[in-house]
């Protein structure tokens, strides 16, 4: 027998309506600067008795020196190889030690070094972070053994298409400038170098006037500088560096081509040249990404995934750097239906300048993919660190963060079409593909992008 079900007075034919974001404040910064130039910014965060180092030194792929591509980021490999009288085997048991976490990253625009250990080693961990910072031995039988791990690492990536196509995009919208290279490097610029170019490379840029010491964790602001200044107040200033004067912008041809026969596949890269992180239209232009091709319900992976089963995954990626960073869309897609892609990736990418009007619901989803659980990007120490590197890389207000939800809420479809308009030029895209020529070229005359420039592998 049945038993009759209450009523829960809850109408299951609609979704439940969307709570308001709740507003996230970003933790205080304290700030202060050592004598030699070094920013020393500190974060409270009790959850656990951690504290995390992130020095970060506005000095990356970008300050490589004109055929000498790589040597920043192969500097930075050669930090932890040894310091003092301690070889690289000691220095990693130093940090097993004090059970720490050491890592290096290295971008366009900065290098990051992190460390993270238990609050109690706290001076032990900063002073291991300063020593292989500021006093590394950068021997030559590192180096060779380093600069040769890389070049094996080059000759591997040959075979990944993705990463031909990111390195040759790179130098077809760059050319020569700081912007045209991946932070690797490549096999022609990095055989030549020397231990030498190492050592100058890091007399010359890694600098204290050019870096700020993060701190996250259980700690006191006043301590934490006491520590940063016994461990790096001898770090010398040196002479300010000449800045880099190369133009910033390649003029490439519309539509290259790097061959691969045989491949049943074509890996797609097409944009230009955008906006450095700065613009006043970031807030806009990180929303109109979401609709074109930010997320899964974005217009090009619905249009090339869902419509045409062309690809199995199509996105878009404003690169905001500290100079005007790239505009690309990325997309692996069924060889035979190359053109097709190209046409309608160009297609959507006008269409949002206003020809297709962003509608208030496509916007709405956008808005809640960025907003909603936004508090979950800084959880962690490691999460906040970084965040606030990023606010000292590029110059951010204190309250970016604590901002970012109101102001990307505020937006309507017109601030984000008029921003799309302005900084998406459809006549300055250039195409990329690494694919099979003769497979995928059927119909490129259709597209009214010019004969394709073939572009050698060996160049990039």
């Amino acid at each position: 027998m049945s038993v009759p079900r209450a009523s829960t007075g809850v109408d299951r034919s609609r979704l439940p309506d969307l709570r308001p974001v709740p507003r996230f404040a970003f933790p205080a910064i304290e700030k202060s600067t050592l004598a030699n130039g070094l920013g020393v910014w500190s974060v409270r965060h009790e959850t656990v008795p951690l504290i995390g180092f992130l020095l970060i030194i506005r000095r990356g792929a970008a300050d490589d020196p004109l055929g000498q591509e790589g040597l920043a980021a192969l500097t930075a490999d050669m930090l932890d190889e040894g310091t003092g009288p301690w070889s690289a085997i000691d220095v990693h048991k130093e940090i097993a030690r004090i059970g720490a976490q050491f890592d290096i990253d290295i971008g366009a625009d900065a290098t990051l070094i992190g460390l993270t250990a238990l609050s109690r080693f706290a001076d032990r961990g900063l002073k291991l972070l300063a020593d292989v910072v500021v006093r590394p031995t950068l021997g030559e039988a590192d180096f060779v053994r380093v600069r040769q791990l890389r070049l094996n690492r080059l000759i591997q990536l040959r075979d990944m298409p993705g990463v031909i196509a990111d390195r040759a995009f790179a130098r077809l919208l760059y050319g020569d400038s700081p912007y045209g290279h991946t932070p690797l490097g490549s096999e022609r610029t990095l055989a030549p170098l020397t231990v030498d170019d190492v050592r100058a490379f890091h007399r010359r840029l890694i600098r204290p006037g050019a870096a700020t010491l993060v701190a996250v964790g259980d700690g006191e602001h006043e301590t934490i500088r006491r520590l940063a200044d016994a461990a790096f107040g001898d770090w010398a200033q040196g002479a300010e560096p000449a800045g880099d004067a190369r133009d910033t912008i390649a003029r490439p041809a519309r539509l290259n081509i790097v061959p691969r026969p045989g491949a049943s596949q074509s890996e797609l890269r097409i944009g230009h040249v955008a906006v450095a992180r700065a613009t006043p239209d970031y807030h806009a232009l990180v929303a109109a990404n979401m609709v074109l091709g930010g997320q899964h319900v974005s217009r090009i992976n619905l249009n090339l995934r869902a419509e045409k089963g062309i690809t199995y995954g199509a996105r878009t990626v404003f690169d905001f750097r500290r100079r005007p960073g790239p505009f690309a869309l990325q997309a692996s897609v069924d060889t035979l239906a190359t053109a097709l892609a190209i046409r309608e990736s160009i297609g959507e990418i006008a269409a949002i300048r206003g020809e297709r009007p962003i509608s208030a619901d496509e916007l709405a989803v956008g808005v809640a993919a960025l907003t909603r659980g936004y508090a979950r990007n800084f959880e962690t120490s490691d999460q906040i660190a970084r965040a606030v590197a990023q606010l000292a890389l590029y110059s951010l207000p204190d309250d970016y963060y604590s901002q970012f939800v109101p102001r990307v809420e505020s937006l309507t479809p017109d601030d984000v079409m008029g921003a799309a308009a302005r900084h998406l030029d459809p006549t300055r895209l250039t195409t990329l593909i690494v694919g099979d020529a003769d497979a995928a070229g059927q119909d490129f005359g259709r597209l009214n992008l010019g004969d394709p420039v073939v572009v050698s592998a060996d160049s990039i």
